[in-house]
């Protein structure tokens, strides 16, 4: 008989390993590359439990050198995303059923192993497939990833708490019902993290998953799945299903028992996505749940109370870090006259420190954009600088895409507030400096709120609390996730839910229970103790 009240404490934070020379964890993670790099597995879809080879293989290969082929991944017909539907659905009733504390344990066992059995499995699979170095492998493909499945399972507790006030004449409680279908995940490239947390949320609260992972992160996505199944996910509760996004959503999104998506990557898609939804509401059982984090258009503004040296290093490490492939990277900046002469001092100089090659290397701080596609993008933009009046490229500027995809951190300065790279997503190591003058710094705030469609992530750096609070009001819908004196990215789970709105989706906030409240569909349910026999009020008794 199970009839214990179990919550959990809060936990802390995954413990970052250093991987300084010669250390034991250093040794170990070089092994490992050396293992993955050396072989080519196969990856299949795992539906139902399963594996399924379709025999339409997708090269998977290292950004850092992308004529060396890490693995090969069947790809899902129509077929198998069909089978994948039949089995989240099939999977659905005993999956919710099972108690949240059986399906807590599972996440926590899938958490632990990642901590120790598989840590330096998850970091080698990120460094060599997604072109992250140790750091940026570390505390996404292992920290953040153990962190989501930690803390959800005490975000849950806290959710499945929160209950009604009974009295003497009745029960009341409150149910929190998975949804009635299945949910769509669609994971982006460029964390790990968040193509384990968009599928281990969802299955946390009761429901089941067809899973599109990204084609540029198989690797790591498909030993994310094989954990889980360790850790004793069962059948069909998460089905992995690569291929064409085209093909598994047109077949997803039509299918009547669809409940929700869950959704990171760019703004184009989920729009498309929410489209196709609309079209076919009239198809759906229930409203489907919408749950998006998009672009961002990530900003820096600096008041002339800043600190140089603070406000050049976020510069670097907020634009720069994993080649400024994350929605929170800083690609904006808004720089006094005043400051401007010694951060560019500073910018430039740090610049020249960095190394920039293979992911094998520790020594190198910046490494390959994701994909030739990504490459070709973030060069256009660097070409229309170059040919632009309004702006000049005062470091880096140049790519070569000849072993891998390099492009060298890139530092713009514009004259023009509303310049192209002010406005629009880059997703790579670039940032457009604007300096403004110093009595200019309120309107130069209005411009930084409206240049943008996008509200992900913005920090302002002063040492005056006056001017910090200007700032804090005049930007108050600009950024989901703002940070004082602080680079714009590097959220921690539980610590700084994330998410942010306008054009950077739906601001459900991953990384605390408000993200798991959109998974469930609460039913409340009142048992009166000893009903009435009498349908007259008592001033109408005699």
């Amino acid at each position: 008989m199970n009839n214990a009240i179990i919550n959990f404490s809060e936990p802390a934070n995954e413990v970052v390993k250093q991987y300084l020379p010669g250390s034991a964890e250093a040794h170990q993670l070089n092994d490992e590359l050396q293992r993955q790099y050396n072989q080519k597995i196969e990856i299949p879809l795992i539906i139902g439990g399963k594996e399924i080879r379709t025999g339409l293989l997708h090269e998977v290969v290292m950004p850092t050198d992308h004529g060396h082929v890490l693995a090969l991944c069947h790809q899902a017909t129509d077929k198998e995303v069909k089978m994948a539907i039949e089995a989240a659905l099939a999977a659905k009733h005993q999956w919710m059923n099972m108690s949240w504390i059986d399906r807590s344990s599972i996440m926590l066992k899938a958490a632990e192993l990642m901590s120790t059995k598989y840590r330096y499995r998850m970091n080698a699979s990120a460094m060599l497939g997604q072109g992250k170095n140790i750091y940026q492998a570390e505390i996404d493909a292992v920290c953040e990833t153990i962190d989501f499945l930690r803390f959800n399972s005490f975000f849950a507790s806290e959710i499945y708490d929160s209950q009604p006030t009974s009295s003497n004449v009745a029960i009341n409680r409150m149910e929190y019902r998975p949804l009635e279908g299945f949910i769509y995940t669609v994971t982006p490239f460029n964390f790990t993290s968040i193509a384990l947390n968009l599928n281990a949320s969802v299955a946390l609260m009761g429901n089941t998953t067809v899973w599109k992972p990204a084609t540029a992160s198989l690797l790591s996505s498909y030993y994310v799945m094989k954990i889980l199944i360790e850790a004793g996910l069962p059948e069909g509760v998460i089905n992995f299903v690569p291929g064409s996004g085209n093909t598994i959503s047109n077949i997803v999104l039509a299918h009547p028992q669809f409940a929700g998506l869950h959704f990171t990557g760019s703004t184009a898609t989920f729009k498309g996505l929410w489209k196709q939804i609309t079209d076919h509401l009239d198809v759906y059982r229930s409203y489907p749940r919408i749950v998006g984090e998009t672009g961002g258009k990530d900003f820096i503004f600096a008041h002339s109370s800043a600190n140089v040296d603070e406000l050049a290093t976020a510069i670097i490490l907020g634009s720069f870090e994993f080649q400024g492939q994350k929605c929170s990277a800083a690609s904006r900046a808004y720089i006094p006259a005043s400051l401007w002469p010694g951060v560019k001092e500073k910018v430039l100089s740090m610049i020249a420190e960095i190394r920039m090659g293979d992911v094998m290397n520790p020594d190198n701080f910046v490494n390959a954009v994701i994909d030739e596609k990504a490459y070709n993008t973030i060069m256009k933009y660097l070409e229309y600088a170059k040919g632009s009046e309004s702006a000049t490229i005062i470091a880096g500027g140049e790519g070569d895409k000849t072993k891998g995809y390099f492009i060298q951190p890139t530092v713009i300065l514009t004259t023009d507030p509303h310049f192209k790279t002010m406005e629009e997503e880059i997703f790579g190591p670039v940032i457009t400096v604007y300096v403004y003058e110093d009595k200019d710094y309120e309107e130069t705030l209005r411009i930084c709120d409206e240049t943008s469609p996008y509200a992900l992530t913005g920090s302002i750096f002063s040492r005056d609390r006056k001017a910090m609070l200007k700032a804090y009001d005049a930007l108050c819908y600009a950024a989901g996730n703002f940070y004082i004196n602080d680079k714009p990215t590097g959220a921690l789970v539980g610590q700084q839910p994330f998410g942010g709105a306008r054009a950077s989706g739906t601001n459900d906030k991953s990384g605390s229970k408000m993200n798991l409240m959109r998974w469930v569909s609460p039913r409340n349910i009142k048992e009166t103790l000893v009903p009435p026999t009498d349908f007259r009020y008592p001033y109408m008794k005699k």
